[in-house]
């Protein structure tokens, strides 16, 4: 799934490619992509482009009074295109096109879905703020107001796990799984420890972790071609989908939890006194 990283550097490509030029028209090749319907997606057609902006993992390009949002789900992508053949996709079927946007003059862009689980989700609204998932956003962890302070005040009483609390959109904006195990395995956290039971020591840490894997990840993005972001991303993850392999910090293997939709990958002697947390799903398969 693209997170932070991936959608800011998606933002600032397209802030370069699309900023200043007129939309030719919004074609929707599946049909539940479109999840608002007033005003239409046709409305686009002759605004020019303004901005570009990230919120959390949502994609918003302004035209005109209006924005068009997008959020890539797990297996969505936005593929660029300098020129489209004349006679664009099919509607439905297997293909993975979910949405077109050809701009005046040629090109444009695609937006993807590999898989059957067609999730990646497209809004036409007049504020980014009637778009339920960016209405109950949490702080931007890379915004100036994202303090210690706020950290240790989003902590405060909080029952989960701390994989789960860092994955929260409603907590903090952006992270996913991926950059969740980064960031941990940068905190010489737990995935599985309680999160309103860190220490001070601990908060500070996971603080610095936060910006500093989030940071590094979008520099590493920055001025890339969108076709570029997914092997960058994979490239720069030392724990995240690298189940098996040698710890870059110590070089002990890098072990997996699976769950039913997801899995996470962490190191023992990293992050959990050497001992390999419970994966209650391969013991139930074991059995």
């Amino acid at each position: 799934m693209p997170e932070l990283p991936e959608v800011e550097a998606l933002a600032d490509f397209l802030t370069e490619h699309l900023v200043g030029r007129e939309i030719a028209g919004v074609l929707p090749l599946t049909i539940n992509v479109l999840k608002t319907y007033d005003p239409p997606a046709t409305a686009l057609r002759g605004q020019m482009v303004t901005a570009v902006v990230r919120h959390g993992k949502f994609l918003d390009i302004t035209a005109g009074d209006l924005h068009l949002i997008t959020h890539l789900a797990r297996a969505g992508w936005l593929q660029w295109k300098d020129s489209f053949p004349a006679r664009p996709p099919r509607p439905g079927g297997k293909s993975p096109h979910a949405l077109r946007v050809t701009l005046d003059g040629g090109g444009g862009f695609d937006l993807t879905e590999q898989g059957t689980q067609k999730k990646l989700a497209v809004y036409v609204v007049s504020d980014p703020q009637e778009v339920p998932g960016i209405a109950r956003l949490g702080p931007e962890p890379l915004a100036g107001d994202f303090t210690l302070q706020a950290l240790r005040d989003l902590l405060a009483g909080e029952r989960r796990q701390i994989k789960g609390f860092l994955r929260d959109q409603s907590t903090i904006a952006g992270i996913g799984n991926a950059y969740s195990d980064e960031i941990l395995h940068a905190a010489k956290l737990s995935p599985f420890k309680p999160a309103g039971n860190l220490t001070d020591e601990e908060t500070a840490t996971l603080y610095e972790a936060i910006g500093s894997t989030l940071r590094d990840a979008v520099e590493r993005s920055r001025g890339l071609a969108a076709g570029k972001l997914k092997a960058e991303k994979k490239s720069g993850l030392r724990v995240h989908g690298r189940k098996g392999e040698a710890c870059p910090v110590c070089g002990d293997t890098i072990l997996e939890v699976s769950f039913s939709d997801s899995a996470l990958q962490y190191c023992p002697t990293c992050q959990t006194g050497g001992k390999p947390l419970a994966d209650r799903r391969m013991s139930r398969l074991l059995k």
